[in-house]
């Protein structure tokens, strides 16, 4: 059932322009890849963190027939303390909606910070289509229950405020991490991530994360289900979790990444800062020091 845009608590309606007005529409990056599904969650546009010129680069470098859309896709929560929506997070907003126009089915699966979207499940925007869960089928059979992952995180159901704080501390280390990075251009140094390594290295956050990717895993396999493909964490991953398939497709935030599906039902974590750097000849996108924003 298709609606209009405008019910949107986010004002999507405003920010989409007709078809046809896109300067980019015939844009597309030659010798693309082509998948038969690619999976993205965590692209938090309406923040400065959002890198949405890499992300536009890659959304034009891949053909799929379906494109997941899992969750935290618009950052509500951001855009309701201070609006923030520059001309490139626009053309990323119309890139999807031509994608789906060109024939490419985009589900999208509602997240924690675009928690608005979930009165609208089972409607359809612009050929976007909103759900609630979804259970995708690998080309080699396997079935794949495919959610954001907030439900499965405590702070989120039990202590929202918690989270609330806990953007604040991102934003901080996100900030610092800015700075650090400033130092390290100077010198010649690569990009590094802060919050990555804090994720990795402190005993508290590498528990975290263990833990929600057990339990969706559990979850999963009492489903009946082969695996699970979810976001939210910001840490992208493809494992095997006691027999159940775990993948989370990571953030547009810092990593950059993507899960895709070969035509054989390989599925692969794609990162796509260092297939860019191996693309040749292709002009890569700068990519700015991340911005505030949360799981």
């Amino acid at each position: 059932m298709k609606r209009d845009l405008a019910p949107f608590d986010v004002p999507l309606a405003a920010l989409v322009a007709p078809a046809g007005t896109d300067p980019h529409d015939d844009a597309e990056t030659a010798g693309g890849l082509r998948v038969r599904t690619v999976w993205i969650s965590d692209l938090h546009l309406g923040t400065p963190g959002c890198q949405a010129e890499a992300l536009l680069a890659f959304l034009k470098h891949v053909e799929c027939e379906t494109l997941f859309l899992v969750g935290d896709i618009i950052d509500g929560w951001q855009l309701r303390r201070a609006w923030y929506w520059p001309q490139s997070h626009n053309d990323v907003v119309q890139k999807l909606l031509r994608t789906a126009r060109k024939g490419t089915r985009v589900i999208f699966v509602p997240g924690n910070h675009d928690e608005f979207a979930r009165k609208y499940v089972q409607h359809n925007f612009g050929g976007i289509e909103v759900v609630d869960e979804w259970i995708h089928e690998t080309a080699d059979g396997r079935r794949l229950w495919v959610i954001h992952g907030d439900l499965f995180d405590g702070v989120i159901q039990c202590a929202k405020w918690l989270a609330h704080v806990g953007d604040s501390l991102y934003e901080f280390t996100l900030r610092l991490n800015r700075h650090l990075n400033s130092m390290r251009a100077r010198m010649g140094l690569p990009y590094w991530s802060l919050s990555k390594y804090l994720k990795l290295k402190v005993k508290r956050a590498v528990s975290y994360v263990s833990d929600f990717e057990v339990a969706v895993a559990r979850e999963a396999r009492k489903r009946g289900l082969q695996g699970v493909v979810c976001g939210h964490i910001h840490h992208a991953e493809l494992r095997d979790i006691d027999g159940v398939l775990y993948a989370n497709d990571g953030d547009w935030v810092e990593s950059m990444t993507a899960l895709v599906e070969h035509a054989d039902g390989r599925l692969e974590i794609l990162d796509w800062l260092q297939h860019a750097a191996a693309m040749v000849p292709v002009e890569i996108v700068p990519v700015r020091d991340a911005e505030p924003v949360a799981a």
